[in-house]
């Protein structure tokens, strides 16, 4: 499968963002779907993901109660809502599909090429 994430931008703290994430391929609803991040001198983390009917949606505590993720089948496609953003939300964000729920970077086998956020204070 082939991401490309897109929607990133400049955005004042406490604004918002939407992220999007296109698949290629028609076995997208068979795939775990992730969010992750890296900032600048830091590893990539992992931000939210969601299961292949959207049923669970774990968030890393940093972003819990801000962020929103959803996917829609139809669409081949992910998006992450992101509200209330702070600057220490700057990193590059990476979509990336999984065979099997997991919210560690090395469970997830393709990556979009990343979309750069940058939230100013």
């Amino acid at each position: 499968v082939q991401l490309q994430a897109f929607g990133g931008g400049l955005v004042q703290a406490g604004g918002s963002l939407r992220l999007s994430c296109a698949a290629s391929g028609r076995t997208f609803s068979s795939y775990v779907m992730g969010w992750f991040r890296q900032a600048p001198g830091k590893e990539r983390e992992f931000v939210a993901a969601i299961t292949r009917s959207g049923g669970s949606t774990p968030y890393a505590d940093a972003v819990k109660g801000r962020f929103t993720i959803s996917r829609d089948n139809a669409k081949n496609t992910v998006y992450l809502q992101m509200n209330s953003l702070k600057p220490d939300d700057t990193a590059i964000y990476y979509c990336a599909s999984a065979a099997r729920f997991a919210i560690t970077v090395g469970m997830y086998d393709y990556w979009g090429q990343g979309t750069l956020v940058t939230v100013s204070s």
